[in-house]
């Protein structure tokens, strides 16, 4: 059970959404990923390496994202990934879920107005 202030605790079962989501904007390396979702989230959501790196080869295994070695913008090699058809078919119906799960979540924890 997440504890008090612990918003990662939440991270459980969104993360391959999340990283979709990203990767819906353009080709990121992990780090790039777990960057911007810090930023697009005001540090809300903090990826550890350790979360981030195994589902990104579980959703590479799962034909979600492809991969390919590179360059980073620090001149190092990275691994670069990038969503497919088959990811984003994944994100939209997981962002449908996502919606209809909080809006009934909501209906329990927010006062009626």
């Amino acid at each position: 059970m997440p504890q008090k202030n612990d918003p990662n605790g939440m991270l459980h079962g969104t993360l391959d959404a999340l990283v979709l989501k990203t990767l819906s904007r353009g080709i990121r390396h992990g780090y790039g990923i777990a960057r911007w979702l810090e930023e697009a989230t005001d540090d809300a959501v903090l990826v550890e390496e350790g979360s981030l790196y195994p589902a990104l080869y579980r959703m590479e295994r799962r034909g979600l994202i492809e991969a390919e070695w590179g360059t980073s913008e620090l001149g190092r090699k990275a691994k670069f990934y990038r969503i497919t058809p088959k990811g984003r078919r994944h994100l939209a119906a997981e962002t449908e879920n996502w919606a209809r799960f909080a809006s009934a979540v909501s209906k329990v924890l927010l006062p009626a107005q």
